[in-house]
């Protein structure tokens, strides 16, 4: 990271990362959220971690299940408006939503793949991090230059994996 200071105000430049699928979804349902409250729009508050943990465990549901949580989630159409496209009531997809988002629960506590994939971000983000920082001071020598290259590959094929 580098930083520079203009008009007496520190600045700090980040490299720009490709946000995976996920990352999009997240953002949309965030933003959807905030202008919801920002309207006084009524309804349940969502969860983004579902978002995530449809991801890994969406087959596990039944198809009903998982066709409403993702017009909830990725499509974010209203509880009406997904109970109107399934012929069922409001209050059916409700409980189906949180029907649905209780065995998504249980089977992120049963194998917890969710949480192991974001220690395993967090583990190649300190590695990332300790490279680049290890590469700038020492990058001058041509063997660590090539190593660091080779620490910096294996993670982007890594990241590649959760894409």
């Amino acid at each position: 990271m580098q930083e520079g200071a203009v008009n007496g105000i520190l600045l700090k430049k980040t490299e720009i990362k490709l946000l995976t699928n996920f990352d999009l979804r997240v953002i949309i349902v965030k933003v959807s959220n905030f202008t919801n409250l920002l309207t006084g729009g009524g309804c349940m508050a969502k969860n983004l971690d579902y978002a995530m943990l449809l991801d890994f465990y969406g087959d596990l549901l039944t198809e009903k299940q998982r066709d409403i949580m993702q017009l909830y989630y990725y499509e974010d159409l209203s509880l009406s408006e997904i109970a109107e496209n399934e012929n069922i009531s409001r209050q059916g997809v409700h409980d189906a939503i949180k029907h649905a988002e209780q065995y998504l629960d249980d089977f992120e506590k049963k194998v917890g793949f969710v949480r192991k994939m974001n220690q395993y971000r967090g583990i190649l983000e300190q590695i990332r991090n300790c490279t680049e920082e290890y590469s700038k001071k020492y990058g001058y020598q041509k063997s660590i230059s090539e190593y660091s290259e080779k620490i910096m590959n294996c993670i982007e094929q890594s990241e590649e994996l959760f894409r």
